[in-house]
């Protein structure tokens, strides 16, 4: 069963909620955060520090996770940031589009991630790893949380909104990008205890929806720790890593899309009919076509849009031959084009669906790439599937919006 903590959360006094919170430090460039840097509460001071260094700084130089530790360290002196007297649990809800899911941040158990009760789906980059790692070791502090989802349990969310419905929100504001953050402080010890509980009674596991890297690099630290001695009763706070619990009925899951840069040799309609052997092909024209159902693509190329249909026997009904970013990698990425690691290949690039197909076109038409293909995004369901199998996603297989900010809470270590 998910065990997990309540903490003293390091967070923004209230007034300064909506000025400190930011996107996670991965979905924006450094030109992005620049545009920032002369607000004093923004917290991409911490997450993306070298907006305050040098143009041109190795962005992974210990010079970057130095500053990140004093800006930090400003935050709280100045009374940016202050930390709760108590444990406690933060409920956190998001509003985009009409659409809500409310989820619970707290300490998940790190030996949970050890022994596959938090489960994943995705592999993780080295390089990406050890740039949270030095993060978290200079800074003493996770400060992006760890996106989990798990089947809807009843009683824990009935403990959520009758806690919401008697209670005023710390938080209430509403992002540049529309949407809206709302955050109570759960600091009743009878509450708290019971929270705790609930999980451990109903929850016999959970999902990391986004932020793999994140996790992984909170569990080297805390493995590297516990060698030098420094955990006694593995109720230390490095043992656990901030997270974020949603039910998964209120999740959606966007689209990832793809973009090429070349079409392996082959002119655009040698390519169109080289696509025939495994779908059907149909021309849509101008209108931009988005998928209606699994196993259907939408394709951008020479100023048209397709509609492809994948052909009956040209995928494998496993958890991964089944998605149709796998039926996009076998038989056109890799088969025709020869990207055969997207992870690595610079001749792919991934555009995530909040951006919508618009920006599949201006890709194209701008000349950077010859192609794009619009996909029908995964299911959770399907996402459950894979970890419960142990098996792994295909890069860049899921999008999740809203994004948490970053910033609203900070989970010290």
């Amino acid at each position: 069963m998910a065990k997990i903590t309540p903490f003293k959360g390091l967070r923004p006094k209230k007034e300064l909620a909506s000025q400190v919170a930011t996107l996670p430090y991965d979905v924006v460039s450094v030109a992005e955060a620049k545009v920032y840097k002369d607000n004093p509460y923004h917290f991409y001071h911490v997450t993306r520090s070298e907006i305050d260094l040098a143009d041109g700084v190795d962005v992974h130089s210990q010079q970057v996770y130095d500053k990140a530790k004093e800006n930090l360290d400003l935050m709280i002196e100045e009374g940016i940031l202050f930390e709760d007297k108590e444990p406690c649990y933060y409920i956190y809800e998001l509003l985009m589009n009409g659409r809500s899911q409310t989820g619970l941040i707290c300490g998940s158990s790190l030996d949970d991630y050890f022994n596959g009760i938090v489960k994943k789906h995705e592999f993780t980059r080295p390089e990406k790893e050890l740039d949270r790692i030095n993060h978290i070791k200079t800074t003493r502090a996770q400060t992006g949380i760890v996106f989990l989802a798990y089947n809807d349990q009843e009683d824990v969310q009935k403990i959520i909104e009758d806690w919401k419905t008697a209670h005023k929100p710390e938080y209430d504001f509403v992002a540049e990008d529309g949407v809206r953050h709302t955050l109570w402080v759960v600091d009743d010890y009878a509450r708290v205890a019971s929270i705790t509980r609930l999980f451990d009674e109903e929850v016999p596991a959970t999902y990391i929806a986004d932020g793999h890297h994140r996790a992984a690099s909170a569990g080297k630290v805390c493995m590297e720790m516990r060698e030098s001695g420094l955990s006694i009763d593995g109720e230390e706070s490095f043992n656990y890593f901030i997270t974020c619990i949603f039910p998964a009925s209120q999740l959606e899951i966007l689209d990832y899309n793809r973009v090429v840069k070349d079409l392996n040799g082959m002119r655009p309609s040698e390519f169109i009919e080289a696509l025939q052997k495994e779908f059907e092909v149909s021309i849509v024209g101008k209108e931009q076509y988005k998928p209606k159902q699994p196993h259907e693509f939408g394709m951008y190329i020479d100023n048209q849009w397709y509609k492809l249909l994948v052909k009956p026997g040209t995928f494998t009904n496993d958890p991964i031959g089944i998605l149709d970013v796998s039926i996009l990698q076998n038989n056109v990425l890799s088969k025709l084009l020869n990207i055969n690691d997207p992870r690595t290949d610079k001749r792919v690039d991934f555009i995530g669906g909040i951006r919508g197909l618009g920006e599949l076109e201006k890709r194209v038409d701008n000349g950077d790439f010859v192609a794009a293909f619009a996909c029908y995004p995964v299911s959770i369901r399907q996402l459950f599937d894979i970890a419960d199998s142990g098996n792994v996603m295909p890069p860049k297989s899921t999008w999740f919006e809203p994004k948490l900010r970053d910033g609203l809470v900070v989970y010290q270590i």
